[in-house]
């Protein structure tokens, strides 16, 4: 079996004689943050970064050791590999290792290694390069793309079971219910007892879901019955309307809401039967004036349409008080937010209804927007109608004139935000935290609390300054304490 006869290595090229040693060092360490020469045994010679710190860091604790002694356990085998590879003159791909140093984490580095003199033969007088590549912001976009995927999984199962509960509640539920699209009046779900309590109409034939609300009840009834599905849809739910089915034999109450789901409106449809006696005939309906019509207003400008489309449109919440806090309007989108059926449902009542953890928050942001004009970054929390408490983040101005609103707040809802990464908490935590973890074993628990509990202290109260603008009166009341304390 004849052997392919090994090819000659390339003559220099006439453009990179002349090339002294330094320029070399320069050139090799200009492709990557990481440079370090080694003899034939993979004893660290010296080490080169562009980070002056970590360079210093490297130099000290690397100098005389073995590359392998340099990186993490799991690395060891593959920056082996490395160096005989380098010194076989072996092609080799570069690979992944995890560099160690006291002073910091594990840095994930894409590594190569080259001979620049010698052989395989001759350890002692080979000399190696090892030209690594910071690989630490890949990982961290891939830690994140992790937890985005994690956090998308959590939601699709936190979603599924929600729906589960819906669907058990709905067919258990012995009371017949409907969902009906608040625009077509169509019915879009019934449970079994509202297909049982409709036989002998539509749902005879088996044809309830997707023929109109007003079918399924005696022609008389129509009117009021449209009434009070205007009526919920303006303000949140109507009251209990007494109807009968066709035919005029079967009494039955029907009571309306609404609610939105992905910015639809949708009304909920309850219908019980009524005793023997009670009156078959449909209640007349009565439709709030505020709701059932519109005001004449004047054509408002050319910036004023647009503006008003922009804050009917947008994604953040928005929502516009007078002086005291009492919401004039409201855009969907906060509707949505505060799991209001309507806009109409929040207009006159108190900002701090759904808005604010301690009760004082709004009084708190009022005052920053009475003596500053405006107020951002404020972070705090909104409470739906439903329960659902969501972390928003505020933007407030003044407006003016103030009539008939006085303030203007932008909610955006934070709570989707991901966790910042580890770098990230690095630098915003305080020295003072990282430096509380390393008295353990050195004090007593005691001290520990003691130094945590000033620490927090002063935390909040710079917290709290901030967020009043160095107001300490409206601080103190934030925090609970007396201005003096």
């Amino acid at each position: 079996m004849s052997r392919t006869p090994r090819t000659a290595p390339p003559e220099p090229t006439p453009a990179f004689q002349g090339i002294d040693a330094d320029q070399v060092r320069r050139l090799i360490g200009a492709t990557g943050e990481i440079t370090l020469t080694m003899d034939g045994n993979g004893v660290v010679l010296d080490a080169w970064a562009h980070d002056a710190n970590l360079q210093k860091s490297m130099r000290q604790e690397w100098r005389g050791r073995a590359w392998s002694d340099t990186v993490s356990l799991d690395s060891r085998g593959k920056a082996e590999s490395l160096l005989n590879d380098a010194l076989a003159d072996a092609p080799s791909a570069p690979r992944q290792l995890n560099l160690t140093l006291k002073t910091a984490p594990e840095m994930p580095m894409l590594c190569t290694v080259v001979r620049l003199s010698g052989n395989a033969r001759a350890r002692d007088a080979a000399r190696l390069v090892a030209v690594c590549r910071d690989l630490r912001d890949t990982m961290a976009l891939q830690r994140r793309l992790v937890d985005t995927q994690q956090s998308m999984e959590r939601d699709y199962w936190r979603f599924r079971e929600a729906e589960t509960r819906y669907r058990s509640l709905f067919q258990a539920s012995s009371e017949a219910v409907m969902i009906v699209d608040g625009a077509s009046q169509r019915v879009v779900e019934a449970n079994p007892a509202a297909l049982s309590l409709l036989s002998g109409t539509a749902a005879k034939a088996g044809k309830v879901v997707g023929v109109s609300l007003a079918t399924l009840f005696a022609p008389a009834a129509a009117e009021p019955l449209s009434a009070a599905l205007a009526s919920a849809r303006s303000v949140g739910k109507h009251e209990q309307l007494n109807t009968v089915l066709p035919g005029g034999k079967r009494s039955v109450s029907v009571a309306v809401s609404s609610f939105r789901q992905d910015q639809v409106s949708f009304l909920l449809v309850r219908v019980a039967l009524l005793p023997q006696g009670a009156a078959s005939h449909a209640r007349d309906g009565v439709v709030d004036g505020a709701a059932g019509g519109t005001s004449a207003r004047p054509d408002p400008s050319g910036f004023e349409r647009v503006a008003a489309a922009f804050v009917r449109s947008a994604g953040d919440a928005m929502a516009f008080t007078d002086s005291t806090g009492r919401v004039v309007s409201v855009n969907p989108s906060f509707a949505r937010l505060a799991q209001l059926s309507s806009e109409e449902q929040a207009r006159g009542a108190p900002l701090d209804q759904w808005l604010g953890r301690t009760g004082i928050e709004l009084s708190v942001l009022l005052a920053n927007l009475r003596e500053g004009g405006s107020a951002g970054l404020f972070t705090t929390e909104l409470r739906g109608a439903l329960g659902l408490v969501t972390e928003v983040e505020i933007a407030a101005s003044a407006l003016e004139p103030r009539q008939p609103a006085a303030f203007a707040f932008s909610l955006r809802d934070v709570g989707r935000r991901l966790a910042p990464s580890d770098r990230d908490l690095s630098t915003q935590v305080p020295a003072s935290v990282q430096q509380l973890t390393e008295l353990v074993g050195r004090v007593t628990l005691k001290q520990i609390v003691a130094e945590t509990s000033d620490l927090i202290e002063r935390l909040s109260i710079e917290t709290a300054l901030t967020m009043t603008k160095d107001n300490r009166a409206m601080a103190a009341q934030l925090l609970g304490l007396s201005r003096q304390s």
